[in-house]
Parts: C-alpha cells; structure tokens; sequence
C-alpha cells in the first residue's frame, strides 16, 4: 500500500506536468501516447490497481480537471497548485498561429547577458518567437514521398501511411495544422492549387538533386564496384579476353580441389571477406566547431537524459540539408543489393569503438558501436542524434569514407548554472524539461564549454514572455540555480561522443591512397541557404 502510494504521489506530478505543458489539454488517449514517449513505458494502471485511464485520472482530482466537448470527446485539463501557477499562465499566454514566415528566427543583439544574481526570466530582454520544427529524418521522409510524383494534400496520409508503415501525426512535433508543417518546409515543398485540391511539389532544385541519386540499378551496381573493375569499354573487352584465356586453368584448379576432397574428406571453408578499401575501419567522426562564448544560436534538443545531459542540433537551413542529403545518399547506396553485400562487416570487424552504419526503418545512420550485446546484438551511438539504441548484428554496414567529411551533428550540452535540488534530476523535472524542449525551435545562449560538454541556457521565444527553462526549473523546485556550471554527473558516468568523437580539427578527413571510381558527391548545391543570425551579447 506505502508503495502505491508513493507511486501514485509521483504519478500525479508527472501528469499535472504534461498537461500543464498541452494548452489545449489531452484526450485519454493522448495522455497514454504522451506518457509512453516521455516516461518510455505504459501508464502504471495495473499496478495501482485501475482499468483505464479515465478511471486514474478521476482518482487525481487535484491534479486534472475533466472537460466534455460538444462532441462528446472528453479532455483532460491541469490544474495547477501553487508551485506550477506561473508555468499554467505562461503556457495559456502562449501563441497559437506561427509568426510569419517573413520573419527569421533571430535574437537581438542588445540581450543582457545574466548576472549570478539573476532571479527572474525578465533578466534577458524579449527575443522573437520560434516556431514547431520538424525532426530532420522526418523532413527526408516527406522529400523522398514526394521525390516520385506530386501528392495531393487529400492523399498525404495515405501515402504516407503505405510508404513508411506509420501515420504522419503532425500534432506530435508541435503544430496545430497540416498547412504549419508545410509552411515549416517552404523552401523544400510547394503547394500548387488545382481543380482538385491542393497539389504537393518538391522543389525543382531539390528533386532534380534526388532524381541525379535515384539512377537505375545497373548503374549504381557499377558505381559501387572496387577500384580493380574496368573503368571503360576497352579495359572490359580486355580483362573479358584474359577471363577467357584463364579458364581451363581456373577448370583444373577447382577439379583438382573436389579430388582432394574426395579423398581425404577435407572440408571447404568459405574465404575471408574482403573488405572495400574505401570502408572506415580505424578513423573518428570530428565534431562541429565550438560555438563563441556568450553567443546567440538557434538549436533544436533531439535527445534529452536529463537538464544535465541532452543533444543538440544547430538550427540552419545549410546544416539541416547536408544532413538530409547524407541521409538520402546513404539510403540510395546502401539500399542496393551489389552495396549491401559488400560493406558487410565481418564479425572480427563488430567491435566496441567502430564507426560505421545502421539501417533501421529503411534509412541509414552513422554509428559508434558502444559495446558488443550478445551474438545478434549490439549496442550504438548516434552520432548526429545522440543516444544509444540495441539493433540487430545484421543491420550493421561499413561507413564509405566519403561519409566521413561531414562533422557528427549531435552537440552534448548540459543546462547552464543550475543543479538538481534531490543531487539527481526526478522524473517529473527531467519530464517537465521534456516537454519544455519538445520539437520546438529555442534560443540557445552559449556559456562555455566543459570537458567537451556544450553548457548553455535554453529559453522558448514562443509566448509573450520569453520562458528561461533554467528559471522555469527553480520556480517549480526542481532545481537551484547557483550562479556556476556543476559538472554534469550524467556525462561524467558516460559521455559517447568525448568516447568516439574527435574534437573539431584535431584529424583531418583524408582519402584512402586509391583510384576510387566513385567520386566525392558533396559539391555545395545552388540552393539558397538561410542562417541563424547571431548576435554578440
């Protein structure tokens, strides 16, 4: 019974924290949704002895006010106490309708800097508004359905849904209409009105970059063969010639061979897999350049353990397409049979520390292997995304070194001058701070760097009033706000990226000594690309 209880006390916290954080509330339903993508499991309904999750709910009404919509839908509203009152009035004053596309995501240059005396979020002045943003392998998905032909918005879902196995639930990233995402990708995708709805388009200079990668199979099956293949008609005809004259040789060689078993009952064992010498075998991914002290930046969290440890992406049009780009050259390389078979990793080659690729739901990743799991199993690193995942042995490929030049995308950051009240961060603070970052483009102001470690505060410019989540944190007591960086006790058990990532210009990208065929395919495209202003403070 004390234990329910006290399961129940936290429970409570951690759903007056989601539903805080939903303006609009949450249906049952949702709430489960949102709960499993937090928490990563179910709802402890069995556990504390009820059916559903209407049943809980009705159990907390401190915690959640249930409304009814004139369509019968029911919908589960917070209600605050005294601690989370503040954080209620500022997610009710926040925006519904994106600000215009004409205005950049931008920060003014005359912000004031905190002072270790800062108590309140009025200590910065004012920044503009950011707006939802989608997650990069999300965008890729949406260029690569349109990649093929036009879509009418009508048929989006559907086609979404038969492409990738899964709905595009777009609420889930932040926006509150199908025309916001679209609007988010303006520069990628056009919308054209016809007679029978709103036609989807890639843009001309992006889908004619996809359409050069989409070439047939016979000719990526050539691109992909070892320096030692013909590189023309002539040398064909040649080495076709000397195959010819070699045969009886080879003929006797392999009789001979059966004879031998034949007689002394020998087995044959299959050759040594020989390894492209265009696969990574003992390099490291580099970093992205450190990022001047007391600047500015746009950043999108992709992952988060916690405020003291999460990743980062730097928010600019020019690093979310060569991403993209690598995502969609990866997947037209590996994707082919004559590929996939040659960048096998050998078992010997499946060891702690080796950078190489994953494919999981038809798209390519850059990884680490962190350790060796079982004889299937491994466990990675996501270099541009930042955590660890358990997959499959067989899902491993060897990195081409080509995919070496763009630096790993995903920055460790910790959350600037505060400290967990408890000495670690409780699940409803690192669940609050969850949904505080949640698909939403913040300001990121730079404070320094730590053992690798990017520190910085985070403030979401999409209210009225800019919210600082290091201040958001200390008011619902959470956290202490001390004024200096604690190490991050988080980064300091396990840090994968000071473990397997260079630090920005210690190593250059070098080719291999060889006359690889295939040539380097990240010359700049003439897209125009869109820059995060920043600002000195």
């Amino acid at each position: 019974a004390s234990n329910q209880a006290q399961l129940m006390e936290v429970l409570k916290k951690e759903v007056r924290a989601m539903l805080i954080a939903a303006k609009a509330g949450l249906t049952p339903d949702q709430l489960e949704e949102q709960y499993m993508a937090m928490v990563c499991k179910p709802l402890p309904l069995h556990d504390l002895g009820f059916q559903s999750t209407l049943e809980l709910v009705t159990q907390m009404p401190e915690v959640v006010r249930i409304c009814s919509c004139k369509n019968g839908t029911l919908i589960l509203k917070a209600i605050a106490d005294d601690s989370t009152k503040g954080i209620a009035k500022l997610v009710a004053s926040q925006k519904v309708k994106t600000r215009k596309a004409s205005k950049k995501t931008a920060v003014k240059a005359n912000a004031t800097f905190p002072t270790k005396n800062s108590r309140s979020p009025q200590s910065f002045q004012p920044l503009s508004a950011g707006t939802p943003v989608l997650p990069t392998a999300v965008k890729a998905e949406l260029q690569d359905l349109l990649s093929s032909s036009p879509l009418l918005l009508a048929d989006l879902d559907k086609a979404f849904l038969r492409r990738f196995g899964r709905a595009f639930q777009y609420r889930q990233y932040g926006f509150l209409s199908m025309f916001e995402v679209l609007r988010s990708m303006s520069d990628s995708i056009v919308v054209e009105q016809t007679k029978a709805g709103s036609l989807l388009l890639l843009r001309k200079c992006l889908a004619s970059h996809i359409e050069q990668e989409e070439v047939p199979q016979a000719e990526a099956e050539q691109e992909e063969m070892t320096p030692l293949e013909p590189i023309c008609e002539t040398e064909s005809i040649n080495q076709e010639a000397l195959l010819k004259d070699s045969e009886p040789v080879q003929a006797q060689a392999v009789d001979l061979d059966d004879h031998l078993r034949q007689h002394r009952g020998l087995e044959q064992f299959p050759p040594a897999p020989e390894i492209p010498p265009d696969a990574v075998q003992d390099r490291s991914l580099c970093s992205l350049p450190p990022l001047k002290r007391r600047c500015l930046v746009g950043v999108l969290v992709e992952f988060v353990v916690s405020p003291s440890q999460f990743y980062i992406h730097i928010c600019s049009t020019e690093a979310s397409y060569k991403l993209q780009d690598l995502m969609f050259e990866m997947r037209h390389v590996y994707s082919h049979k004559v590929a996939s078979d040659k960048y096998v990793m050998p078992e010997s080659a499946v060891r702690p520390g080796q950078l190489c690729c994953v494919m999981v739901s038809k798209w390519w990743y850059r990884v680490i292997i962190h350790r060796v799991v079982s004889d299937q199993e491994v466990e990675v690193f996501y270099a541009d995304y930042g955590h660890l995942q358990v997959v499959q042995k067989s899902w491993l490929r060897f990195l081409k070194w080509h995919y070496l030049k763009l630096p790993a995308q995903a920055i460790p950051c910790s959350l600037a001058w505060v400290k967990p009240v408890e000495g670690r961060w409780s699940s409803a603070a690192i669940l609050l701070f969850k949904h505080l970052c949640r698909f939403k483009e913040l300001v990121g102001i730079v404070d320094e760097y730590v053992d690798g470690v990017l520190y910085l505060f985070l403030c979401d410019t999409s209210t009225k009033e800019d919210v600082y989540f290091h201040s958001v944190l200390r008011d619902m007591g959470y956290a202490d706000v001390c004024g200096e960086n604690i190490p991050s006790q988080e980064f300091e058990e396990l840090n994968p990226s000071a473990l397997y990532v260079q630090p920005s210009g210690n190593a250059e990208v070098v080719e291999p000594d060889l006359c690889l065929q295939q040539e380097s395919r990240d010359a700049d495209s003439g897209t125009a690309t869109l820059k995060l202003d920043k600002a000195e403070l």
